[in-house]
């Protein structure tokens, strides 16, 4: 790498992307000069700063264990008790209504995070690590050079204006995107979904709708409040997330035909939606103590982008690709992209060739946006069907524990090599959830207008062996040859899952389509423990 520069790399943008990758990229060369351009002053607010406070399995493994800060998130943020999921369109005994999550927590941790926080704690190690964070400074123009000379970014801070010479440029500056529009990078998807969202003070947790001693026990320790609480119905669902900081994040997140935008706007509009659809939280958010923190909304919050690395220069987190928060990707993606610019400015220093190993890249992280849209593009409806979607769910995390996060927990997600040996699994799992999202979706579509009584179902993960398993394996160290062995055996679990899942939706509707799922029968395969009945059975 050049030593010609005012410094090795220049992030535009100091928020979750920027600095996890300025610290990730110090922890893995502490030579190299890295500066941080940053809009807001710091430190910034807690509670109220931005959303995007869940994390899953792969962005939690990147904070606490690549960056090493395992010990801020168990003491600073929430352990997070997993997703939980409540049909409760329309309803006041959400007590009565189908419950899907786990009863304790499984073995892989991730935490609920104060964004307020995390960043001002993010900027503080960045800057105890050596990098030059500059905060409170604006961005007024990006000089891309298209040869081997630096790139030049200019920049007001302090009252003065500035020029700032580098090696590299990545734009981690959200959905400013100040690199993505200077290169007219920004591309529309079909995801048409909004979201409007805000924060009160105090907790709002689900154990005070009722006073089932039953119900109240499912849990153990009973903090269904710890979750990231999905309230869902046809078209929408609702969020509730604790802060640390004692606050709760709440959002409205539907899709723009079924739910428009303009009946949640404001907070006052926002609350009448709630009373309607979800009418028990909209009675725990009247109760005194749930003081207003902030509301926002965003119209059409899903998009992708034509191209997230060139020549020296690269696109993290928001400002490149976004999908949907339903299953919390966001963190996900940045700590993918962060690793693989973090590999290519590795390469680059050591004067070896990394423009192909950029070509590749872009068409694994395009693959992985590709594949997972797939869980939310039209498969909204979806989302009020008690009958269908934890099936979905179950099937969606199968899913993501089977292929992608496995490569990303074992250290593989940059190994080219590796992908290149299990490429017909990644087909085959590709495949499969393709054919498994359009199942899902003709499923939903022939239950439509056929209601579903309340059941107090509780469908818990946690004693469902194998959905265990799959989790708790996210940690194992093996060898490569283990690994791939460990990566068939996965995708031959997502075949069994297939057919019993197939199976299942033609004994619901004997003439359903099986979408190209070219699978055998469940029976006529050797499958881990079964799926119990509940998971499958109507909730009549």
């Amino acid at each position: 790498m050049h030593t010609d520069t005012d410094t090795d790399i220049t992030i535009l943008g100091g928020g979750l992307a920027g600095l996890t990758l300025a610290i990730q990229l110090r922890r893995q060369d502490p030579s190299l000069r890295v500066t941080v351009i940053e809009r807001n002053a710091h430190p910034v607010r807690e509670a109220a700063f931005k959303v995007g406070e869940s994390t899953v399995e792969i962005g939690a493994h990147y904070f606490a264990h690549v960056l090493g800060l395992r010990d801020h998130l168990d003491r600073a943020h929430v352990r997070k008790f997993g997703f939980r999921f409540f049909f409760s369109e329309g309803q006041t005994d959400v007590d009565r209504c189908t419950e899907l999550g786990v009863s304790k927590l499984l073995p892989t941790p991730s935490w609920q995070i104060d964004r307020g926080r995390f960043e001002n704690f993010l900027g503080q190690r960045a800057r105890s690590l050596g990098v030059d964070f500059r905060d409170g400074a604006t961005v007024r123009g990006i000089a891309l050079d298209e040869g081997d000379a630096a790139h030049d970014v200019t920049f007001d801070h302090g009252g003065a204006t500035a020029t700032l010479s580098s090696r590299w440029v990545v734009d981690a500056s959200g959905r400013a995107g100040l690199l993505k529009r200077k290169l007219g990078l920004a591309q529309d998807n079909d995801h048409d979904a909004n979201a409007a969202w805000w924060r009160v003070e105090g907790r709002i947790d689900p154990n005070d709708w009722s006073d089932d001693p039953q119900w109240l026990a499912r849990c153990t320790p009973p903090d269904r409040w710890r979750s990231t609480n999905h309230m869902c119905g046809p078209g929408y669902w609702f969020w509730l997330i604790p802060l640390a900081s004692g606050t709760h994040s709440l959002g409205i997140v539907c899709d723009a035909k079924a739910h428009p935008l303009e009946t949640m706007n404001t907070h006052d509009k926002a609350m009448a939606w709630l009373r309607e659809h979800q009418p028990r939280v909209a009675a725990s958010l009247e109760q005194p103590g749930h003081a207003l923190c902030d509301f926002r909304f965003l119209r059409h919050f899903s998009h992708g982008c034509r191209q997230v690395f060139g020549h020296r220069w690269a696109l993290t987190g928001e400002s490149g690709l976004f999908l949907d928060p339903f299953y919390s990707p966001g963190s996900d993606f940045i700590a993918m992209s962060n690793t693989f610019i973090c590999n290519l400015v590795a390469r680059d220093r050591a004067r070896q060739n990394w423009t192909s190993h950029a070509e590749i890249y872009q068409q694994l992280y395009f693959s992985f946006y590709e594949n997972t849209m797939t869980l939310f593009q039209d498969q909204y409806a979806l989302f009020g069907d008690a009958q269908v979607m934890p099936v979905k769910i179950i099937w969606d995390y199968t899913f993501y524990w089977a292929l992608l996060a496995p490569m990303f927990f074992s250290g593989r997600i940059a190994d080219i090599a590796m992908f290149g040996r299990l490429r017909a699994q990644f087909e085959r799992g590709s495949a499969l959830n393709a054919a498994m999202q359009a199942l899902l979706r003709d499923w939903g579509e022939r239950n439509a207008g056929r209601p579903l009584p309340l059941d107090s179902r509780v469908l818990d993960q946690y004693h469902i062996d194998w959905f265990h398993e799959l989790n708790r394996a996210l940690a194992d160290q093996l060898d490569d040859d283990a690994f791939a062995a460990r990566i068939t055996g996965n995708v031959a679990r997502m075949d069994w899952l297939a057919a019993e899942i197939l199976e299942r939706a033609r004994t619901e509707h004997p003439g359903i389509d099986g979408h190209g799922l070219d699978v055998p029968a469940a029976g006529d395969m050797s499958p881990p423990p079964s799926l119990s009945a509940p998971w499958y059975a109507s909730a009549a």
